[in-house]
């Protein structure tokens, strides 16, 4: 099974992420092939170059070929970004100070970037 991680709720990334998720992708028994991951608000600021959590994850995404992505609107408010509120959706928010992998976008990327991986489940936590 093909599964994507929309981390919604606070502190979901450095707690579900960090100490469940990510510890069992690193020891490959997390059970479903994890093809994407989406932040929203603070959980965005795990993909920062040199924060520990997202330099792990930008390792086993670089190994599995797993999207990650901020929400362009939350990457701008925390410097992860670079454009004007008005692009936001339209794919023009270039990321920066962000995990090599990392990228930033809106739902329509998102979709666009799972597309040819799609998830058999999307679970938000």
């Amino acid at each position: 099974m093909k599964v994507a991680y929309i981390f919604k709720t606070n502190m979901s990334s450095t707690f579900q992420l960090a100490t469940m998720i990510l510890p069992q992708l690193e020891q490959n028994n997390h059970g479903v092939d994890v093809v994407g991951m989406f932040f929203f608000d603070d959980n965005a600021n795990i993909l920062r170059k040199g924060n520990d959590i997202g330099e792990r994850l930008n390792k086993k995404a670089k190994e599995n070929g797993m999207l990650i992505m901020a929400c362009d609107q939350c990457a701008l408010r925390r410097d992860l970004a670079d454009g004007k509120f008005e692009e936001c959706g339209t794919g023009n928010i270039l990321p920066k100070n962000m995990i090599e992998v990392g990228m930033v976008g809106c739902f329509p990327q998102l979709y666009g970037a799972l597309s040819t991986n799609l998830p058999d489940l999307v679970i938000t936590l």
